[in-house]
């Protein structure tokens, strides 16, 4: 069962649409007593990283979520601030983040690039792995997804990045640490390439 944490941020719909489409049992959890027993979770996110960090607090889940992914090992993945609140800090907020991966979020507008780049990043861009995980499987080559932010993972440790895209500078738009997973772009939106990621992810 996909359980994905709904705190007032992400399209929810979209995902539990996907699932259902692959015939994959999803829910959704409001609450700390809803996703407690989750075997896989989605940790959806649009918008600031501070309010995002308080939305997850607020909601009350945030502790059943340490519980689930730091003790129990259950499989997460985050999904665009989703993915960006499981660094430690975030240039663009103040709010500790939940520290799952070793790391921190920078902005585009912080990058020397010769040049000012559009903001935020917007549209359709190639995803390469650079590292074998199945996660990405059937998606190595000419692998093409949705993105919007204008914020990326910087990771502490090189081998925490999973896979690469380019945006000025080459950026990790998807990282990993054992059962914690994170993609900067949008799978829900991203049509036969997002699907198949969220059937990777069901299937781990």
């Amino acid at each position: 069962m996909i359980t994905i944490v709904d705190y007032g941020l992400g399209n929810i719909r979209a995902f539990l649409n996907a699932y259902h489409r692959l015939n994959v049992d999803a829910t959704t959890a409001t609450s700390a007593a809803e996703l407690r027993g989750a075997s896989k979770v989605i940790l959806p996110g649009v918008g600031a990283f501070d309010h995002a960090m308080q939305r997850l607090q607020d909601s009350g889940m945030r502790e059943v979520l340490d519980e689930l992914v730091l003790k129990q090992d259950v499989p997460v993945l985050g999904v665009c601030v989703g993915m960006q609140i499981l660094a430690r800090s975030s240039d663009e907020g103040q709010l500790p983040g939940l520290g799952w991966i070793e790391g921190r979020v920078r902005g585009f507008a912080s990058l020397h690039t010769g040049g000012r780049l559009p903001l935020p990043h917007m549209g359709w861009n190639d995803v390469r792995p650079v590292a074998q995980h199945s996660l990405f499987d059937r998606l190595e080559s000419d692998a093409r997804f949705y993105f919007l932010h204008s914020f990326f993972f910087e990771c502490a440790k090189s081998e925490n990045a999973l896979a690469v895209s380019s945006y000025g500078t080459d950026f990790s738009s998807a990282v990993h640490a054992d059962n914690i997973f994170g993609v900067q772009f949008h799978p829900e939106k991203s049509h036969h390439f997002g699907t198949r990621l969220l059937k990777n992810f069901a299937e781990l």
